[in-house]
């Protein structure tokens, strides 16, 4: 377990949750949601209409080999993904499963939409659609796959889109003997654009206006200038001195060398064509001459929900990290959580983070616990 409050700057936390390690935490009202990096916990649901005081609802286990650390929850539905993790005696198949959460104390089982392969990383989920990152017979890697949800109970593949070079059943070429295999990573809508991190091959800008035939409209990729992968391309919906901006964090993971920690960019996404950036968001202190640092110590995730131009990020070993980007030129660290690390554990891992209605920050350890934090801004 997790013990002490941490310390940090224009932070309090106020609840803690001592549950497993987890990939993403999501709340809708005033109930939390926990998907779990390893078996056996799958996810796990939370009263905390009382943020103090959270109560464990209910819990969905699932067998070795397989995990299924996201979730996320629109209306009455929940969705979570089953990806290998491992080696089980238990083939589940990998996927997405669909729940009614109306009773979050007792999650009903609609269906599961299979996948071939590994499953299903990430995704986004709007009420009606979920945008994947999932594997498919025939294709190297991780592709988008558009899902209708209109239906729970029957989920129907709207369209699917990929890197050329990926679907190896359809003849195309592989083009990566000396390089890293693509894998689409998260896709994000905002209106009529999806945003989707390709990991070490960059970022891609779809136009989904049909939703049956996505097309790219713009295109960037750092590495291997840069090493790290490309995590999640989140863009603000206001303008931002006239421009429009996007915030792009890479993963201090899996990097192509050793290298100083990974950080986040701002792009100038205006000309989406020519997406551009400007601006980097980092903690200072990492990097201090460029020296290689051990993985996980920077950048993994900003919030896909935040208020304004304030942005909470999981800064892996370093907490929480709340960044302004009102001036998308000059973003400015306005609050920092560091948590005490878990029992066992010489630092924190800070996997995921999101906010509530109420402005509450939830930051989840990737080994074990959640924080419930308190923005004093």
């Amino acid at each position: 377990m997790t013990t002490g409050t941490g310390e940090g700057f224009n932070t309090r936390r106020i609840g803690h949750v001592d549950c497993p390690g987890g990939g993403q935490v999501w709340v809708e009202g005033t109930t939390l949601y926990v998907g779990h990096m390893r078996a056996p916990g799958g996810t796990s649901i939370y009263d905390v209409a009382d943020p103090t005081k959270p109560r464990l609802l209910s819990r969905i286990d699932l067998p070795e080999g397989w995990h299924s650390h996201k979730v996320r929850v629109s209306g009455d539905v929940m969705i979570v993904n089953h990806e290998m993790n491992g080696k089980g005696s238990e083939h589940i198949g990998g996927g997405l499963t669909i729940y009614n959460v109306a009773d979050p104390a007792s999650p009903r089982l609609i269906t599961k939409w299979q996948t071939g392969g590994a499953g299903v990383h990430r995704y986004d989920f709007d009420g009606r659609y979920a945008y994947v990152s999932a594997t498919a017979e025939g294709y190297v890697g991780y592709i988008v796959v558009i899902l209708d949800l209109l239906d729970p109970a029957h989920p129907r593949e709207v369209s699917r889109w990929w890197i050329p070079g990926q679907w190896q059943a359809g003849g195309e070429q592989y083009l990566w003997d000396d390089f890293v295999a693509p894998k689409c990573h998260h896709p994000l809508r905002v209106g009529d654009r999806l945003y989707v991190s390709y990991w070490h091959h960059g970022l891609f800008i779809l136009d989904i206006s049909d939703l049956s035939k996505p097309k790219m409209v713009g295109h960037d990729r750092r590495s291997p200038a840069f090493p790290h992968p490309t995590h999640t391309c989140l863009v603000v919906p206001e303008l931002l001195k006239g421009r429009k901006v996007m915030v792009v964090a890479d993963e201090d993971v899996a990097k192509l060398r050793p290298h100083a920690p990974a950080f986040s960019w701002v792009y100038d996404i205006t000309d989406e064509t020519l997406p551009t950036p400007i601006a980097k968001i980092d903690v200072p202190g990492l990097d201090v001459d460029g020296s290689p640092q051990p993985p996980m110590t920077g950048c993994h995730q900003p919030s896909e929900r935040f208020n304004g131009t304030v942005i909470p990020f999981a800064w892996f070993a370093q907490g929480l990290q709340v960044f302004d980007v009102a001036d998308p030129f000059a973003p400015k660290r306005v609050a920092h959580y560091q948590p005490t690390p878990p029992e066992g554990q010489t630092r924190a891992s800070s996997n995921d983070v999101t906010i509530d209605s109420r402005g509450l920050v939830y930051l989840i350890d990737r080994i074990r616990g959640v924080d419930i934090i308190e923005l004093t801004i």
